[in-house]
């Protein structure tokens, strides 16, 4: 969830409190971030807190998002920076006893540069064994001033022979293909996901079924086309949906702007259906 519109937004999330299901249960967490930017930060210390409320969340699987690039040499190597640094404080959570390890990296890379497999074989080396995939978004919608987390994709990533060229090489060495997507691309994703069957594809976000902008009060229909376009995704064995995602502001639910968070129950009465 991103963070809510009140000023103190970690008082606000302890002020909703519930009793922890089956505490005993290993989870690994497959989605989680790590950033230093001036205006903002989240690192180990911050994970750590977030990871050790009652939950046995034995490890989890970084995503890129941007942090920690290089500030020199070619533009294809400057994310190489971001799995550098995360494997760096890798090493830290797996040397630490009773904290949650990060056991993974998902890192970015251009799939549609000529350099490709240089940008590939620099994650692996820099990896220290993390590096398992690259996610390189196709998030595109034509009103993106309206979306609070607007994808910079081309509306035509998903259709580019350079790119799918990318996806393919990626499952010949063995690595995975991450993105997200608003709702209205999925049929494109689906015709991608065809593509290249020997690539194991993890569709983030759940889609993104949108519910601001022009989207606000078409919820019913949006929701019949996302049923139907998932049900055909599902029929592919190549690709496997990650449930989270569904609390974002762009989706349209204003758990960000209520009081106070949401409890299991209104989740469930908004989401039971998806």
């Amino acid at each position: 969830m991103r963070p809510s519109t009140h000023p103190d937004h970690s008082a606000w999330l302890s002020s909703v409190q519930e009793p922890i299901l089956e505490p005993e249960r290993d989870i690994v967490d497959p989605h989680h971030h790590l950033w230093d930017f001036p205006s903002s930060r989240y690192l180990l210390e911050e994970f750590w807190t977030d990871t050790q409320t009652g939950h046995k969340i034995t490890q989890s699987v970084y995503m890129e998002c941007g942090a920690f690039y290089k500030k020199d040499g070619p533009d294809h190597l400057k994310p190489v920076g971001e799995t550098e640094r995360v494997a760096e404080i890798a090493a830290i959570s797996a040397a630490a006893k009773g904290q949650t390890t990060i056991a993974g990296i998902i890192a970015h890379a251009d799939l549609s540069h000529p350099s490709l497999e240089e940008t590939l074989e620099a994650h692996e080396s820099a990896g220290n064994g993390l590096f398992r995939g690259i996610r390189h978004a196709g998030a595109s919608d034509e009103d993106p001033a309206a979306l609070v987390i607007p994808g910079r994709a081309p509306a035509d990533l998903y259709q580019s022979a350079s790119y799918r060229n990318g996806v393919r090489l990626l499952g010949a060495k063995g690595l995975t293909h991450d993105t997200w997507h608003y709702h209205h691309q999925t049929r494109a994703y689906i015709d991608l996901v065809r593509s290249a069957p020997d690539t194991q594809f993890v569709l983030d976000h759940f889609g993104t079924p949108l519910g601001v902008g022009r989207f606000e009060n078409a919820r019913e229909d949006i929701f019949s086309a996302w049923r139907k376009d998932i049900t055909d995704l599902a029929e592919l064995d190549n690709v496997v949906l990650k449930l989270g995602g569904l609390a974002m502001p762009d989706n349209g639910f204003r758990f960000h702007e209520a009081e106070a968070p949401p409890s299991t129950d209104v989740f469930l009465a908004h989401q039971r259906r998806y």
